[in-house]
């Protein structure tokens, strides 16, 4: 019979903890940083530069912590960069791009449970684009309570509510993902993640820094380009660097608990990143009125798919 070592148990829980914390607190910390940088639901050039900002210091910081712990700097092979582009348009270009305007076109409480759509379509990208896995009875129940749970939490007293540029966006962003996430698995085999996961971070945080601000160049006066003259600047930088660090930590640590872990095991902890996100943005953006038991329910649906799904791959596992 083999021994669990209790003190790794206890590491690896708190691990998935942190990276769940993180995660899930991006949710409001994007809010956060709308309302400190001064920038309106309606301003998608800022929205999209404010995106590119982060992930192109995220990006930096994967690269650093990644040289450090490989003791060499990451730097990609001149056949690597096509694929590198390829995933940069996936992994961060479409999927942000989607995310940062939908979440200003929706509740926090909202996007982080439309964003549990995530695992579901990573599945199903697996299952009929990729064609790695195959599609059981189980993926389909966990799939359809997943849902579900995005349903419920769009029905209103005058039915069924679905806002295209706030809830649709987010929905779209999570399908950018599932298509990443199957695009880091393929490469895997042959590439280093950490390296292709932080150089496309710079490349596309680069590419929407820059798209965003020539659009903000074209619309508005050079003087109103950057910064709005009634910002506090520690407080905005600072959002802005710790949700940078919220990609950059979250990663390299889910990294370094995947290599040392099984999937199955690590991957079961990411039902929390909805729950943590939806307790999170009623604590800290005030959006406690529109937290009612149907959240609750929704969460429970889209928790108990995510569990079923990866209870399904720790059995073939074992098997």
């Amino acid at each position: 019979m083999k021994r669990v070592n209790v003190k790794s148990e206890i590491l690896t829980l708190l691990g998935t903890m942190i990276c769940c914390i993180l995660w899930g607190s991006a949710f409001s910390g994007i809010k956060i940083g709308y309302s400190l940088w001064k920038i309106p639901s309606d301003d998608t050039w800022r929205i999209i530069r404010f995106a590119g900002i982060r992930f192109f210091l995220a990006g930096i910081l994967v690269i650093l912590f990644g040289s450090i712990l490989k003791k060499k700097f990451l730097i990609p092979k001149k056949n690597e960069w096509p694929k590198i582009l390829l995933l940069s348009l996936f992994q961060t270009i479409g999927q942000y791009v989607f995310f940062y305007i939908g979440l200003a076109h929706t509740t926090g409480v909202n996007s982080a449970v439309v964003d549990s759509l995530t695992v579901f379509f990573a599945i199903l990208v697996a299952c009929f684009l990729f064609r790695m896995e195959h599609l059981t009875f189980r993926k389909i129940i966990g799939c359809g309570l997943g849902l579900l749970g995005v349903i419920l939490i769009n029905i209103t007293k005058e039915g069924f509510v679905f806002h295209p540029l706030g809830d649709g966006l987010i929905a779209l962003s999570a399908f950018c993902y599932g298509i990443s996430s199957n695009m880091i698995k393929k490469y895997a085999a042959d590439h280093d993640t950490v390296l292709f996961s932080g150089h496309q971070f710079i490349l596309g945080g680069l590419i929407m820094t820059l798209f965003g601000q020539t659009g903000i160049c074209f619309t508005r006066p050079l003087s109103d380009s950057f910064f709005a003259s009634d910002i506090k600047v520690i407080p905005a930088v600072l959002i802005l660097v710790y949700l940078a660090l919220v990609s950059s930590v979250a990663y390299t640590l889910w990294g370094i608990l995947l290599r040392t872990n099984d999937v199955s095991k690590i991957s079961v902890f990411g039902f929390m990143n909805p729950v943590i996100g939806v307790i999170l943005s009623a604590l800290l953006l005030g959006e406690t009125e529109a937290l009612g038991i149907r959240y609750f329910l929704a969460l429970f649906l889209i928790s108990a798919g995510i569990i079923i799904v990866n209870a399904k791959i720790q059995k073939e596992e074992k098997t």
